[in-house]
């Protein structure tokens, strides 16, 4: 069954998708939804504040936290920004960003934490100062890689690792042709 015949009224070629408002939505966030593996290959969601340099993402986070041997371990995470729950018109239709990237340890003395605790400081206040000099907190890069914008109904878009939009999706979740009794 192609994702055509799930509703016999979409037409897909009658969407006409809304302009993607990735760095709208970016901006709007103060913290991201973080997805890492675990050493069993289990899924662990968990969330952080974030700052950014560049393309890149930067998280201050604690040893303690089980995410944080996830992405120290497995460099492999993706993370999402999503419209909050109270102003949107339907939850189905969220935006969101989702992004696959590699996480990387950044040392204290780099100037990429340096001026990513910067932009902490100015996005989440003093808290940061304390937290950054604590022995137990680290800072990981995320390093974009590719991933995907929802931009409400019919209005899905692949992204590159420049965070620029580079089509639009169609299909099951941005697979062409899809069956999905598969």
């Amino acid at each position: 069954m192609s994702t055509d015949t799930l509703n016999p009224n979409f037409d897909q070629h009658k969407v006409k998708p809304k302009a993607p408002k990735v760095e709208e939505l970016i901006n709007e966030c103060k913290s991201v939804m973080i997805a890492s593996l675990n050493e069993d290959g289990s899924p662990l969601v968990s969330t952080a504040p974030y700052s950014r340099v560049g393309n890149d993402f930067q998280i201050l986070v604690s040893f303690m936290a089980k995410h944080t041997k996830n992405l120290r371990d497995r460099k492999k995470v993706s993370f999402m920004f999503v419209e909050d729950e109270s102003t949107s018109k339907q939850l189905y239709a969220r935006h969101r960003l989702t992004i696959e990237t590699e996480a990387e340890l950044v040392e204290k003395g780099n100037p990429l934490y340096d001026q990513a605790m910067v932009d902490l400081r100015e996005r989440h206040g003093k808290v940061i100062e304390v937290l950054g000099n604590l022995e137990d907190f680290i800072m990981f890069n995320l390093k974009p890689i590719k991933g995907s914008y929802v931009n409400g109904f019919g209005s899905a878009y692949f992204i590159d690792e420049n965070l620029q939009v580079m089509e639009h999706r169609h299909g099951a979740h941005g697979q062409h042709n899809v069956d999905v009794k598969k």
